[in-house]
């Protein structure tokens, strides 16, 4: 499966995205000539060679009217701390800058734009109608969290006419990336959001800023060690669309790297890296998750069973154990899909006794399954198929033939021996 590894140590900007997603393209020049040829307005995008901490990679800048934003004035306006320069959202509500917004000196300082007339350049942009679905999803993802920030409906909040064409610039040069690499699945590291705080028009407010902490919601994120602003609104709502999994990297064969760079210079270097390979296709990794219990009932434990299996987990078990003090227990093992551990962490603890968990992940292989109906002497049944790795197999589904015993009389042998004669 083709697989893209995000690792955003250095927090996550749209255009340090874009540069990272474009060391990968296998022609950079002619993509840059496309996305400066679907109608941006006023916009034009460009990529540099970058040096951060002795590693090349690319810098992407985007010019509204020849200007690149990150060279504006900043005077009333927070400090973008980490460089990540031009991309922000700029959204204004009932004309007062909003927390993420740069002053600017410039003819486009007092324009702003609501989502209606943003949904008709995307409409406008000379691409297929999915990538401009995505764009424009994207960007609903950010001006519903502003909405949110100022507490009124997405209509009425609108956004510096600089900083929303940098924001559709960013969106629409990492969708078509997404799109042209053939990416099937994105995992991401938890995102590195820096910590302290910035100063803004109308006082100092703290990182991540209001907008971007909502569009983190239940993302894995840290403080790390760069006191500044790591992660702006539009790099929160670009991984937050694509990314499928986050954690870890995973198993991967890695078949190409790429750095995208920020404006300024740390101790660390200041980049997204995207590592692109391929993974296996065979179910994936999942989740095994184990506690040790000694204080449960055997119908507690039988009831904790039932739900965790209700709410999706992929298989639960128990093991017969000694614990300390020579008590017998019982050790829960959790078999889960990585997108429902956290899920499943929080059904253990609410409906066990337990108060540790211990968490492994593992690769899984898998048959391709498929189920069909069969008729025969005992009319339509439904049959499970399992196919791979040079085997099929073939059973029928024990609700049925239940039904069926019950409704004959005949015992469970019985029935699947008639069943398979009726194969013959």
């Amino acid at each position: 499966m083709k697989t893209l590894y995000l690792e955003c140590n250095m927090g996550a900007a749209g255009d340090m995205l874009m540069a990272a997603l474009l060391e990968l393209h296998p022609d950079r020049e002619e993509f840059l000539e496309r996305i400066n040829g679907i109608g941006i307005p006023e916009v034009s995008v460009s990529a540099d060679r970058s040096v951060k901490c002795g590693i090349t990679g690319t810098h992407v800048a985007v010019r509204i009217g020849g200007r690149e934003e990150a060279s504006h004035d900043h005077a009333h306006a927070h400090e973008h701390e980490h460089g990540h320069g031009h991309e922000a959202a700029h959204a204004h509500e009932h004309g007062h800058e909003h927390d993420h917004g740069e002053a600017h000196t410039h003819g486009h300082d007092h324009v702003h734009r609501g989502m209606e007339e943003i949904s008709s350049i995307i409409k406008g942009l000379a691409l297929p109608q999915e990538i401009k679905t995505d764009i424009r999803k994207i960007y609903e993802m950010i001006a519903g969290a502003e909405s949110r920030v100022h507490g009124k409906e997405v209509s009425q909040v609108h956004f510096h006419e600089v900083g929303m064409m940098d924001a559709i610039a960013d969106i629409t040069g990492c969708v078509m990336l997404f799109r042209e690499l053939g990416i099937e699945r994105v995992i991401t590291s938890p995102v590195n959001v820096g910590f302290g705080q910035v100063r803004c028009a109308h006082g100092i407010l703290p990182v991540p800023a209001p907008a971007t902490a909502l569009l983190l919601e239940g993302i894995p994120c840290y403080a790390g060690g760069i006191e500044g602003e790591l992660c702006t609104p539009t790099g929160a709502a670009i991984l937050r669309y694509f990314t499928n999994r986050w954690g870890r990297m995973p198993q991967m064969t890695v078949q190409k790297t790429g750095y995208g760079m920020g404006k300024k210079d740390f101790e660390a270097a200041n980049c997204i890296r995207a590592m692109l390979g391929e993974t296996e296709n065979s179910g994936a990794e999942v989740a095994e998750l184990c506690c040790n219990l000694d204080d449960m009932t055997p119908e507690e434990i039988g009831f904790a069973t039932e739900l965790l299996l209700e709410e999706g987990a992929l298989d639960v078990y128990t093991t017969a154990i000694g614990m300390k003090k020579g008590r017998p227990g019982v050790l829960l093992t959790v078999i889960c899909r990585l997108e429902h551990r956290e899920k499943m962490v929080r059904l253990l603890f609410k409906h066990t006794s337990t108060i540790g968990i211990r968490e492994s992940l593992h690769s899984r292989m898998v048959m391709e399954r498929r189920e069909y109906m069969r008729t025969g002497a005992f009319g339509e049944i439904r049959i499970k198929e399992c196919a791979g790795f040079g085997v099929r197999k073939q059973k029928p589904e024990y609700e049925d033939l239940r039904r069926i015993a019950r409704e004959t009389g005949k015992s469970l042998a019985e029935i699947k021996e008639i069943l398979t004669k009726d194969e013959e």
